[in-house]
């Protein structure tokens, strides 16, 4: 299949059936370089003067202009989702800093970012330019958490419909108790807190003493304080910032005055859980659910406090791709890998969804159809699947490792084998030098848990005696 990208003819071997206007982004790029000469570099800096930098290159010439903005506008877009960060550099071309610090702009065309890292960082975001010869350095802080199985801990998993809570004694679960709640609808900030602390106070009456405290929450957290998060949608700004940021750490209080605590992005530790199951390092995760969630643990088995938002990352280049409605950028994550992936395709395949039902509702029919094995569901999934094969490629030119674990309630059932075989026929083509094992949870990474990896997350003080 052939398509004009500004000016880039891409050619690809997959097209999704259901969706034969796909232009992979991963493609484009690969193409995009194989003429571009011209040093280029990207540098987003977040806190403890973190900096990530992507080098790469571009054209810098007038045929080549609008794909040369292209390129750089989609490359900055995934490095700060991906990443995350308060200042963005641009290194290299005084022409795309131009154009990138207009499209990143307060009423510019991805407002929407500028303003989320604004809130996430509690300053002004900035674009900057510096010549290639002076692009910033890295440094990242990698942080070894997780894997402490020693002592009596709680390990609490936060999510949108039910909270979760394990207490854990030396490596072993001897408590595990499931709450259902509703925290994306509710506004005061008192339902969340009481519910956190019924939940700690609940694990703790099974131990004779709590040693620490993990946390796994949807939602981006810096020093355990809460930065965003989801499942506090509806709380009132005010309240957010006197009630919402130290929530966790408040409901610790509630159990004993100096616990060791650690909050961590639900996304990172479902791929510690899939680490430390795997008992490998480099692990990948992908959450395909209500949206697309990541985690993801470095070579060296630690968690980077990276962003990893794949819902708003980009993937599809195409001019008719779907618009997300919240960040009102297209062709990102969020309509390819969750169940708004699954719904799009519906029509195509010629299948009829009942309006009134909610998207979970929706996704529950077209995976009941699969298990019928109904040729309209396994195209679905077979596309998906197409999606996913390019998606990994694109993820592995910014992440280490080899292997990555999908989850979520989109990739259970026959439609999760579907679209995984798919993925792996994509990479084995496209791809054959790409050493990725794709895999979905094996039932000892299911035993491990989120609410007990949670649990691992804080290191105990040795106290000398």
């Amino acid at each position: 299949m052939q398509k004009n990208v500004a000016g880039v003819i891409v050619n690809t071997k997959f097209s999704p059936e259901l969706d034969p206007d796909f232009i992979p982004l991963p493609v484009f790029m690969e193409t995009f370089l194989q003429t571009a000469t011209v040093p280029f570099a990207v540098a987003i800096e977040r806190e403890d003067n973190q900096v990530q930098v992507y080098k790469t290159f571009i054209h810098d010439t007038p045929e080549m202009e609008a794909a040369d903005r292209l390129f750089a506008e989609r490359l900055v877009k995934f490095m700060l989702w991906s990443r995350s960060g308060f200042r963005l550099t641009i290194c290299g071309s005084r022409k795309i800093y131009e154009c990138i610090k207009e499209v990143y702009s307060a009423d510019g065309k991805r407002s929407f970012d500028f303003h989320f890292m604004q809130d996430v960082y509690d300053r002004p975001f900035e674009v900057l330019y510096r010549d290639y010869a002076d692009c910033p350095k890295p440094f990242q802080k990698s942080v070894s958490i997780g894997r402490n199985l020693d002592g009596c801990r709680i390990g609490f998993d936060a999510g949108g419909s039910d909270r979760k809570v394990s207490a854990v004694i030396d490596g072993v679960p001897v408590f595990s108790d499931e709450t259902v709640w509703n925290p994306k609808v509710n506004a005061d900030p008192m339902y969340h807190y009481e519910g956190i602390v019924d939940s700690f106070k609940k694990a703790a009456a099974h131990m004779p003493r709590v040693d620490a405290i993990g946390v796994s929450s949807a939602g981006i957290f810096i020093n355990n304080e809460t930065k965003v998060a989801s499942l506090f949608l509806k709380v009132p700004p005010e309240d957010f910032k006197k009630k919402v940021r130290t929530i966790y750490i408040d409901a610790a209080r509630e159990i004993g005055e100096d616990i060791p605590l650690v909050v961590a992005n639900d996304g990172d530790v479902t791929a510690l859980a899939g680490s430390m199951s795997l008992q490998k390092n480099g692990v990948l995760g992908i959450a395909m659910g209500t949206s697309e969630a990541g985690g993801y643990v470095d070579l060296e088995g630690k968690i980077t406090g990276w962003m990893n938002e794949f819902a708003f990352s980009p993937i599809d280049l195409s001019e008719h791709a779907m618009v997300d409605e919240w960040s009102g950028d297209k062709g990102c994550g969020v309509k390819y890998f969750s169940q708004d992936g699954v719904i799009k395709l519906c029509a195509a395949a010629g299948i009829d969804l009942k309006e009134e039902e909610t998207p979970a509702e929706k996704l529950k029919t077209v995976q009941k159809l699969m298990e019928e094995n109904d040729p309209r569901a396994v195209k679905i999934f077979e596309s998906i699947g197409v999606y996913l094969g390019y998606a990994l490629k694109f993820y592995s030119m910014f992440y280490e490792g080899n292997e990555v674990l999908l989850l979520g309630r989109v990739v259970s059932g026959k439609g999760g084998e579907i679209m995984l075989d798919m993925a792996n026929r994509v990479l084995r083509t496209e791809y054959p030098d790409l050493n990725l094992n794709v895999s979905l949870p094996s039932e000892k990474t299911r035993r491990v848990g989120q609410a007990v990896a949670a649990a691992s997350l804080p290191a105990i003080e040795k106290k000398v005696r």
